[in-house]
């Protein structure tokens, strides 16, 4: 199967109750629609919801790093940019840029690394054979992509 480079998610909107009182998009609802997002990644590679019904595996987060690059509000719409950066038979590392769907700025990005898990016993577990060519086939697709700059950024107040 081929699988566009980078994956990019359909349209999602802002809602008004997702904005803080500085007036702008609630940095915890950057996760959220990152989420949302993802959600339609994992499904085009077999590992959606009824995946999940069928087989009791799922996947959980590991790690995330977010960076937080422009501000957005209520009414304004992103799409979510996904990059396959690595794999391995249980887990997957990708990046995530949220842009702004008219002007295509971006306002977030994320690193994440996700592990499958069988829900039954609760632990790790290899990705199925049709799963795993899936997430071999998007990461090709991913490979001549340029490894984003906030890509195993380092937190901390930079010194001069």
């Amino acid at each position: 199967m081929a699988y566009p480079a980078p994956f990019v998610s359909s349209a999602h909107v802002i809602e008004d109750q997702w904005i803080d009182y500085n007036g702008h998009f609630n940095m915890a609802y950057y996760n959220v629609l990152f989420d949302r997002a993802g959600d339609e990644v994992f499904d085009a590679l077999g590992l959606g919801a009824s995946y999940v019904k069928k087989t009791n595996c799922s996947f959980f987060t590991l790690e995330t790093h977010v960076t937080y690059l422009r501000e957005l509000h209520a009414g304004d719409s992103v799409k979510v940019a996904t990059q396959f950066l690595d794999y391995d038979k249980k887990r997957i590392h990708y990046f995530v840029e949220m842009r702004h769907a008219r002007d295509d700025w971006i306002a977030a990005t994320s690193e994440v690394i996700i592990i499958h898990v069988d829900m039954n016993i609760r632990k790790s577990t290899p990705f199925p054979p049709d799963v795993l060519a899936n997430i071999t086939a998007m990461r090709e697709a991913h490979a001549a992509l340029p490894l984003p700059p906030q890509v195993g950024h380092k937190i901390g107040i930079p010194r001069k």
